[in-house]
C-alpha cells in the first residue's frame, strides 16, 4: 500500500470516529437524541449556512462517486456514498480517494 493510500485510510477513519465522537457526546448531554442533534444544525444561521454547505458537498461527491463507478465500474466504490450520508464528507471522501487509487 502506497504512502497516500494509507495517508486517504488515515483521513477516512479520523472522519469516521472524531465527528461522531462529537454527536454522540452532545446528545448524551442534551438526552434529545438524533432528531435533538438534527434541531441543533438549524438554531441560527451560522449552522444552517454550514449544513448546507455539508449537504451540497455530499450531493457533490455522491455524483461523482456514482459517475466514476459507473464509468470504471468499480462497484465496491459505491460504499463511500453511505459513508458520506451517514458519517459525513469527512469520512466519505478520504475513503472515495482510498478506494479509487487502488
Amino acid at each position: 500500500m502506497t504512502a497516500l493510500r494509507m495517508v486517504y485510510l488515515a483521513l477516512a477513519i479520523w472522519g469516521a470516529v472524531h465527528p461522531m465522537y462529537w454527536f454522540v457526546t452532545y446528545m448524551r448531554e442534551t438526552g434529545t437524541g438524533l432528531s435533538g442533534l438534527i434541531d441543533a444544525w438549524y438554531v441560527n444561521a451560522s449552522t444552517t449556512g454550514l449544513t448546507w454547505d455539508l449537504t451540497i458537498a455530499a450531493i457533490a461527491l455522491t455524483v461523482w462517486v456514482v459517475a466514476e463507478t459507473v464509468q470504471r465500474k468499480a462497484w465496491v466504490n459505491l460504499v463511500a456514498v453511505p459513508a458520506t450520508f451517514c458519517i459525513g464528507v469527512s469520512c466519505g471522501l478520504p475513503l472515495y480517494l482510498f478506494l479509487r487509487s487502488r
